[in-house]
């Protein structure tokens, strides 16, 4: 029987997690929870945006989601190497450290959590 893949994920650094819960606590609509071993953002109780590995990703569609990819560094949630998650997108460092540019995408985030059937 073929050995299957370890799903030991590598921690964000505490200051990521903090900052996640402070940028997070600046948008009502977001409700903090669990996913992937650490914190993740849902709206309606679907995911829109959380941590992994060090990462933030955000939940985008359309030319959003275009957008987003074409920005230098950013790339598609992947949580296991070639099993991306359709609408997620990792953001660069850069959009993660600039308060005003991270807001921004993660309002257009909201608004794809809004947009969804509540679960």
């Amino acid at each position: 029987m073929p050995e299957r893949p370890s799903m030991h994920w590598e921690r964000s650094p505490a200051e990521l997690s903090e900052r996640f819960a402070a940028v997070t606590d600046g948008h009502p609509e977001i409700a903090r929870r669990k996913m992937f071993g650490e914190i993740a953002g849902f709206v309606n109780g679907n995911m829109v945006t959380g941590l992994h590995s060090g990462r933030w990703f955000v939940r985008l569609v359309g030319d959003e989601q275009s957008a987003a990819l074409a920005l230098p560094g950013a790339t598609r949630f992947e949580p296991m190497p070639g099993r991306p998650m359709g609408d997620y997108v990792v953001l660069p460092s850069e959009v993660v450290e600039d308060d005003r540019a991270l807001s921004g995408w993660l309002e257009k985030a909201i608004a794809v959590g809004k947009s969804l059937k509540p679960k």
